[in-house]
């Protein structure tokens, strides 16, 4: 196994590491949650603060045509453009992603009922999000449609004639596997099928070809290795192909063609902004506007392929140091094949362990500043201790050090204490 001091020579050469500056990370913590919400980046509190107090307390109103208000989440959008294999103009950044996954779904269902009226079939993994499934369950309730659950090994069978869409995350929130978006999108079109991808575990992870796979729909949020900051937007793509063909179910006044014209008819803009709805929160636009200068900073260092190659050794890092630490303790769920992992490294305990313990051992890391996560299992899947792995700002030294405490935690029971059992509203 790699030893301390060959991780801080990886770290001397990493050509990455001037990035980690641009966080403000607690000290004395080592942050392996960016899946569920990035780090601040340090410019962001004073942009902020400029919006709050000049944008919004000087100038007032007229912000909307001086700072740009207006166009704030198409410009936001042509940011996250290439960091998922978008054009200019295809994505906003909008909503949340439940409302985006909404309206996108709707989208996709009318333009299957156009096509082929008798597709009525919504196929999604068993283990994806469950937003997306209660989105998905929603839909199909109001049009009548059926909701079909499968493992990730019978897509490929699923789709049958009736499949009007197929519904996937490209990562798995629970495990970090990856699907190949590209034989997945086009073994669907084979079939009849449209897409929708959910890239919330993809976007600013790993490198993602939207346009290249022919994909239909997309989605994603804004907090996770984008580092918004909680609650950000989320950004909605359709494929070009897809955005006239049909009205998206939200008919707000942002998505009119000409929305200052306040027409008492609704006429849908013909490019990706009439999947907005509603007035934008511009405050929270402009956090996540700041954020994403982190990734413009990454371009001059190899951009996605560089924090690619670094997530990958990080996770393999990882995952070396668990199993040799922890002999037997923990059986691994993410792929080790590079190809099919995304940036997270998740386990599950073994018999050697208490059943049950996964949430105490999540708790007892965190009290010693090293922060993942946990997600329940239930009768199919198993409980899950969660790690994300962010290029930008972790390094080799503190994976280890993640490693080696998740050791300690095991062999001197730290997680029996009954303050590690006491489950909080968030896990």
């Amino acid at each position: 196994m790699i030893s301390q001091q060959d991780c801080r020579q990886r770290d001397a050469d990493d050509p990455l590491r001037t990035l980690r500056d641009l966080f403000d990370l607690p000290p004395g913590v080592i942050y392996l949650d960016g899946n569920s919400l990035g780090a601040l980046p340090r410019a962001v509190p004073a942009r902020v603060a400029h919006v709050v107090a000049q944008q919004w307390g000087q100038d007032l109103i007229k912000s909307w045509n001086s700072a740009g208000w207006f166009a704030l989440p198409r410009r936001v959008g042509d940011r996250i453009a290439p960091l998922i294999g978008a054009g200019g103009g295809e994505v906003v950044a909008t909503d949340t992603t439940s409302i985006n996954l909404y309206k996108v779904l709707s989208a996709a269902l009318n333009i299957a009922a156009q096509d082929a009226p008798g597709r009525r079939t919504i196929v999604s993994e068993r283990s994806n999000f469950p937003t997306d499934l209660y989105i998905a369950e929603a839909l199909c309730r109001e049009r009548g449609c059926t909701l079909k659950l499968i493992e990730p090994h019978e897509v490929a069978a699923s789709l049958t004639p009736d499949v009007a869409v197929l519904m996937l995350t490209h990562v798995n929130y629970r495990t970090g596997a990856m699907h190949d978006m590209a034989a997945v999108t086009a073994a669907a079109h084979a079939a009849g099928a449209l897409v929708v991808w959910d890239l919330c575990h993809s976007a600013g992870a790993v490198p993602v070809d939207l346009s290249g796979a022919q994909a239909d729909f997309a989605v994603g949020c804004g907090y996770k290795y984008l580092n918004g900051g909680p609650g950000a937007p989320a950004f909605v793509w359709v494929h070009p192909r897809h955005v006239a063909r049909c009205w998206q179910p939200l008919a707000g006044w942002w998505g009119h063609a000409q929305p200052f014209a306040f027409t008492p008819d609704y006429q849908p803009a013909m490019d990706i902004t009439r999947y907005q709805c509603g007035t934008q929160p511009i405050v929270s636009l402009s956090a996540l506007d700041c954020a994403l200068d982190v990734f413009t900073a990454a371009d001059q260092l190899g951009g996605m392929a560089a924090l690619r190659a670094k997530s990958l050794a990080l996770t393999d890092l990882f995952i070396d140091a668990v199993e040799a630490l922890c002999p037997g303790a923990f059986t691994l769920v993410t792929p080790r094949e590079h190809a099919r992992r995304g940036s997270q490294v998740c386990l599950t305990p073994t018999a050697q362990l208490p059943a049950g313990s996964a949430y105490a051992i999540v708790q007892a890391l965190i009290a010693r500043g090293v922060i993942g996560d946990f997600r329940a299992g239930d009768a199919q899947q198993p409980d899950i201790l969660r790690f994300g792995f962010t290029p930008l700002y972790l390094s080799f030294d503190n994976v280890l050090g993640a490693a080696q405490a998740l050791a300690e935690v095991v062999r001197t029971r730290e997680y029996a204490q009954a303050r590690f059992h006491h489950k909080q509203a968030v896990t």
